[in-house]
């Protein structure tokens, strides 16, 4: 089925390879372990995805997807938002590092701060973000226990391009994931994760395609 600005929902039966014309410029935004920045990059280097990352941006010392990136050669800047005033302060200092780099798509890839309309503005429908819920249902935090609350036997992740909204704006792709009845948190977020792995190098793909056709 068709959605907003002719972006398709698919399910992850979709296969490689999705045709791209061009090759993106990514930087990637990450706070945690960084197992979707190695998605992406592993999908890059099976040439999956025509694409190169030219920065990681991280805001907690600690975190390791940090080490991820160092390991592939990926340049790295630690932008602590515990040393910015606001976050507009936090989101111009992102964008003059991307734009140093050369960055055309920002991939959020467990990014744990809101945005800003300055950063949206500067990289208007070039920003995606992976959530794993199957939006609309379940934004915001927790979105895994929130749906285990509910009851719900399906759940899943999207990929969606960035809006001033939590967890808004136009879907790029989701996967299901069947919610079993000895699922805990745990559980469940793990095999979410691991569809995220698969839709998220393909959706930027698409992303990209639809950009540059």
């Amino acid at each position: 089925m068709s959605v907003d600005r002719d972006f398709s929902v698919i399910s992850p039966a979709v296969q490689w390879p999705i045709a791209q014309v061009e090759q993106v410029h990514l930087g990637v935004m990450a706070s945690g372990n960084g197992s979707n920045l190695e998605a992406i990059v592993s999908a890059i280097a099976c040439k999956q995805l025509k694409a190169k990352i030219e920065v990681l941006i991280y805001n907690q010392p600690e975190a390791r997807v940090a080490q991820r990136a160092e390991r592939w050669g990926i340049p790295t800047v630690l932008l602590d938002h515990r040393a910015f005033p606001s976050r507009e302060m936090l989101d111009a200092a992102i964008i003059q590092t991307l734009l140093q780099s050369d960055v055309e798509w920002v991939i959020m890839a467990g990014w744990m701060r809101r945005v800003t309309e300055v950063l949206i503005d500067a990289f208007p429908q070039r920003i995606l973000n992976i959530h794993p819920s199957l939006l609309p249902s379940f934004s915001g935090i927790r979105a895994v226990e929130q749906a285990l609350q509910a009851g719900v036997k399906i759940s899943g992740c999207t990929v969606h391009l960035v809006e001033l909204a939590v967890d808004s704006g136009p879907i790029i792709m989701q996967a299901a994931v069947p919610v079993l009845p000895e699922d805990t948190a745990v559980t469940l977020q793990a095999r979410i994760q691991q569809q995220e792995h698969q839709i998220y190098p393909q959706a930027i793909a698409l992303a990209a395609q639809q950009i540059y056709s």
